[in-house]
């Protein structure tokens, strides 16, 4: 037997239930601020995801899944969605639409070390905004995350952390004195960060080895290097979520994965998942569309993990779907057709039934209609086929009368509410 490839997983049916249920209230909370859903390929040239996410993050040095197509380009399977989002604001000239508000939703992929709630192929969901350069928007995008949190249970346990990355006019002389400090530990640096010393020395802070965390402790910190314009930034966003009542914490070790970010950075955390506890992370990359190829333009957005919503909200486990409201057992050949008429009568009217398709006599087809969970069985056999009825039993209490055909959409319904 042919196995799943490690690291990736089937979402089976039941499971699935909770996917929609997340999904669906995506849709309808990031709709409350004016968002609207984007759809990019799951395949994009390696190039973008090299320019946008910076050649020396993790994902692109280690983590892409990439090869040549058939005419020798080099193809990548997205690893993260804003790439592909900025691509398709320029390619598309939404530049002229300000401000310019999409989420996502969809299947990333990442050559990493599987673990509880991380695995190779994953799915994300995410927001992006383009246009506005204040602190208003991102209190707000910080504000619809978590409001989106909380409406699907999950407001117990979260904490929004927050940082300032700076800019291009403060983080140079905030590198130099990063730089500085961390030559003085390079020995005790793991091998990564120490490649990393020349090329860029603030991914440092975010190593996840114990040593190298211990040195990050003790660096010197961006948010006490920021210019005017950049603690201006920080310190309206701050009045902001104050203004909200929106609890956060400032996490100076903060720096994120990707090397895109500048200004504001967060993560919503969760002390449920061990380790690896960020729900949701973002930030504003200011220099992203203009690095790319476009002109200036600022935005900010972030992405969250759908395994782990699901994983906190308890339903991993869940194996059975929803059961039916009908189920239809069809007794007698001369029945067949004209139960299959009236089950899609019935679905007709918005009601969800099963036919029992794989024949069996009478006594075997109702236990099968017990097992399913329904709570109305029709029965229609050679003789209620004859006389345009069906037989209706209540599964819980037993009672059964005939109805006639025509009439049971309608009476299925009534009876259901």
């Amino acid at each position: 037997m042919i196995r799943v490839i490690r690291g990736v997983r089937d979402i089976l049916p039941g499971e699935a239930v909770q996917w929609q249920s997340v999904e669906a209230e995506a849709r309808r909370i990031f709709g409350l601020y004016g968002f609207h859903e984007l759809r990019t390929p799951i395949m994009e040239r390696t190039e973008l995801f090299a320019r946008a996410v910076g050649e020396t993050s993790d994902i692109v040095e280690k983590e892409m899944y990439s090869f040549p197509d058939r005419k020798g380009a080099s193809i990548s399977l997205r690893p993260e969605g804003t790439a592909s989002v900025v691509r398709s604001f320029m390619e598309n000239g939404f530049e002229r639409q300000l401000p310019w508000k999409v989420f996502y939703m969809g299947p990333m992929f990442r050559y990493e070390r599987p673990q509880k709630g991380r695995y190779r192929q994953f799915h994300q969901i995410g927001c992006e905004l383009f246009g506005p350069q204040g602190p208003l928007a991102d209190a707000e995008m910080m504000a619809m995350a978590m409001r989106y949190l909380g409406q699907i249970g999950l407001a117990e346990g979260l904490t929004l952390e927050l940082n300032s990355l700076g800019c291009p006019a403060c983080r140079p002389a905030y590198r130099e004195k990063l730089t500085s400090y961390l030559e003085s530990k390079k020995e005790a640096l793991c091998g990564h960060c120490q490649s990393r010393m020349d090329r860029n020395p603030l991914r440092i802070l975010d190593c996840k080895t114990p040593g190298c965390r211990e040195i990050a402790q003790s660096a010197p910190h961006m948010k006490e290097h920021l210019c005017d314009d950049c603690q201006s930034h920080f310190d309206g966003l701050l009045a902001h979520l104050d203004g909200m009542q929106l609890p956060y914490q400032i996490n100076p070790l903060m720096v994120r994965g990707l090397d895109y970010y500048n200004r504001t950075a967060f993560e919503i955390t969760t002390g449920d998942l061990g380790a690896q506890n960020a729900v949701a992370a973002g930030g504003r990359y200011d220099r992203l569309v203009a690095d790319m190829g476009g002109r200036a333009m600022p935005a900010i957005g972030f992405a969250m993990g759908v395994e782990r919503l699901v994983l906190l909200l308890g339903e991993q486990n869940q194996t059975t779907p929803p059961a039916p409201s009908v189920y239809m057992v069809v007794a007698g050949p001369e029945a067949e057709a004209v139960a299959l008429a009236a089950a899609e009568s019935i679905r007709g009217a918005d009601i969800t039934l099963e036919v029992n398709l794989q024949g069996g006599g009478m006594r075997n087809q109702m236990k099968k209609a017990a097992r399913s969970g329904a709570a109305i069985t029709v029965i229609i056999g050679d003789h209620e086929a004859a006389q345009k009825v069906a037989q209706c039993k209540v599964m819980e209490s037993g009672e059964q009368q005939e109805i006639s055909l025509a009439d049971l959409p309608e009476r299925l319904k009534s009876d259901l509410k």
